[in-house]
């Protein structure tokens, strides 16, 4: 009885099909689809803002009135390559980092018009 359950157990597993073990092609593809997934939807919109928002800094000018990215509005009396001169009220100017102005003020309420 003994004898004939240990045959029994040892044919079950030879009897397992062979290569048990997913080559490695098969194991990244899972990887590779997310990387794409998270790419469409994550890296690819973002690097466009960047891009956009890259854009929209080098075509500021003196006289915009612009939203900071601390929310302060206000109107750009000077620009220098990395710094910009933001009037915020009457006789009142801060100087900040020119990659610190958010949008514009137009853009902003037109943004509020559409809701």
């Amino acid at each position: 009885m003994l004898l004939g359950l240990l045959v029994n157990t040892a044919f079950a597993q030879s009897a397992a099909p062979a290569g048990g073990q997913p080559s490695t092609l098969e194991m990244f593809v899972p990887f590779i689809f997310i990387f794409v997934i998270f790419y469409f939807l994550i890296i690819r919109p973002q690097s466009k803002r960047q891009k956009e928002h890259q854009k929209f800094l080098s075509e500021i000018k003196r006289g915009d009135e612009v939203i900071t990215s601390s929310g302060i509005l206000g109107r750009i009396e000077g620009i220098t390559d990395q710094f910009v001169t933001v009037e915020i009220a009457d006789g009142v100017k801060v100087k900040m980092l020119r990659t610190q102005i958010a949008t514009t003020q137009k853009a902003a309420t037109a943004v509020e018009e559409k809701k």
